[in-house]
């Protein structure tokens, strides 16, 4: 009973007693057989060493024991550093002469140090001491290093991030060698309790967004987070919309490139996913790429994608349209050709098109899901398989084949825009085919008033598509040459808008 009572009131803080310290720690830990107690004890016959007894706690397979073995228990077990009669206290004299580490903290808080042990971290009880050591253990593996298989570059850096925080950061670092680089650390997830870090550029980042972005991190209340994508869909301005505003990337040097021009990255633990906030619809149409080749084929790569990207959502709207509503517009050999391919399908247009789309879709997720070399051949086997078989058979139209091929291939030049291409050509499909090039028109106008009304944390998502400000074009459509591009995107780095000084450089 007397124990039981002192362990109802250490419920916060831990206690002098190493004995019922420990207990409170099997009770927090009780069926967890994870969790490893090493006691240690250092007799001495000197009146003036301090005799050490102490409990190490820590959960295996999370540290590093060779680490532990070498720079905690040896030193401990042969410190003869500890005085009683010194300035210090006891638990300090161990933090700075005894313990090898290069983090150790002290802590008497019960729920800081239960977390320590989770997360891979050491804990030393001492007897006589209401203050415990967190020592930085942490020694469990990870993927190497490797290029992102979803953002290839054909020039610029080989490297992604991995699931690791810390070595996430190290690569941004690495990019952005100034000490106006920050980063702030929170957890997330009441259970998780996920590491993420706020990534930005001091006297570059616009500061309303960064704080209206720390007041959304701390409304968040979740069990937990395994992926950024949960905290992108807990914090995105428009939650319904198909379209993304916050953006996504697996490259330090898209980070740091992007932290430059005044953004805020987020790195979370435990993803190779990192978010940029804001985000604007025109990044979709950029690539790496872009930047490290000539401006010329920069340019007419951007322009393609653009293209691209109207051919997928709109290429099967527009060929019901016309071809249900609108023959005069057909050139008379074409139209006979059409009509005579669509004799004997038993489906009208709409509901072709419509098959036709979800069974191209059903083998690209197939194709996606399955391993590399089965998959590709997979998708390619049976898309010449199937559409051919359904041509054969009557079943839709050889001319309905070309247009929903040619609109899923150029969707696949844009695999971030994927999910709201998906919607935009089944909305566009099924308002053409009500009311034919009219409801092409509205629907189009509707999507492009969605798109004028969304804001990315506070910032016009179609900011720079004013052709009429020659200014802010200059790395929209087409990418212009570095001389060109001064000055910092306009709505984001607010405060220090100069990208670069001086000019093109000159050869004498």
């Amino acid at each position: 009973m007397k124990v039981t009572r002192k362990l109802k009131f250490a419920k916060k803080y831990i206690s002098n007693s190493l004995f019922i310290n420990i207990n409170y720690f099997k009770e927090i830990f009780s069926n967890d057989e994870t969790i490893r107690y090493r006691y240690i004890e250092n007799e001495t016959e000197n009146s003036t060493i301090f005799s050490i007894k102490a409990q190490l706690i820590y959960t295996e397979s999370m540290v590093d024991n060779q680490f532990i073995i070498d720079n905690i228990i040896t030193p401990l077990t042969e410190s003869k550093q500890i005085y009683i009669d010194s300035q210090e206290t006891i638990i300090e004299q161990l933090a700075n002469r005894v313990i090898v580490a290069n983090d150790v903290k002290v802590s008497s808080n019960i729920d800081k140090l239960t977390q320590a042990v989770v997360c891979g971290n050491t804990v030393l009880l001492l007897e006589g001491s209401n203050e415990a050591l967190i020592i930085d253990t942490q020694g469990w593996k990870s993927r190497s290093i490797e290029e992102p298989e979803a953002e290839k570059t054909l020039r610029g850096p080989k490297e992604g991030f991995t699931e690791a925080i810390m070595i996430n950061v190290s690569m941004v670092k690495r990019k952005l060698q100034t000490p106006n680089l920050k980063f702030e650390f929170d957890e997330i997830g009441l259970q998780t309790k996920t590491k993420v870090a706020l990534c930005y550029v001091k006297g570059i980042v616009n500061e309303g967004i960064l704080i209206e972005l720390r007041k959304r991190l701390q409304d968040i209340e979740i069990d937990g987070i395994f992926d950024s994508g949960y905290i992108q869909e807990l914090i995105k301005d428009e939650p319904l919309s198909p379209y993304k505003t916050i953006g996504t990337t697996e490259r330090p040097d898209v980070v740091a490139a992007k932290i430059l021009e005044g953004r805020i990255a987020l790195l979370v633990d435990g993803t190779p996913v990192a978010l940029t906030i804001p985000h604007l619809f025109i990044e979709y149409f950029q690539s790496p790429d872009d930047y490290y080749k000539n401006f010329y084929y920069s340019s007419f790569n951007r322009l393609m994608r653009i293209a691209a990207y109207f051919i997928s959502f709109a290429l099967p709207a527009l060929y019901i349209a016309i071809t249900t509503y609108h023959q005069e517009m057909i050139p008379t050999p074409l139209l006979l050709n059409i009509f005579n391919a669509r004799q004997g399908i038993p489906f009208p247009a709409i509901l072709e098109a419509l098959l036709l789309l979800f069974a191209f879709e059903v083998l690209r997720e197939t194709g996606t899901r399955m391993p590399t070399y089965i998959g590709q051949a997979m998708s390619i086997v049976g898309a010449l398989v199937l559409g051919q078989a359904a041509v054969e058979a009557r079943f839709v139209s050889a001319p309905m084949v070309i247009v929903i091929a040619m609109s899923g291939i150029t969707g696949l030049m844009l695999p971030a825009l994927t999910g709201s291409m998906i919607l935009l050509r089944v909305f566009l499909i099924f308002v053409s085919s009500l009311l034919g090039m009219y409801g092409f028109v509205f629907g189009l106008a509707a999507v492009l008033i969605h798109l004028l009304n969304l804001r990315s944390f506070g910032v016009p998502y179609m900011t720079n598509i004013n052709i009429m400000d020659l200014k802010n074009l200059q790395d929209t459509a087409v990418r212009m040459p570095w001389w060109f591009m001064k000055n910092r995107p306009e709505f984001i780095a607010i405060r220090n808008k100069k990208r670069q000084n001086a000019g093109r450089v000159n050869p004498k």
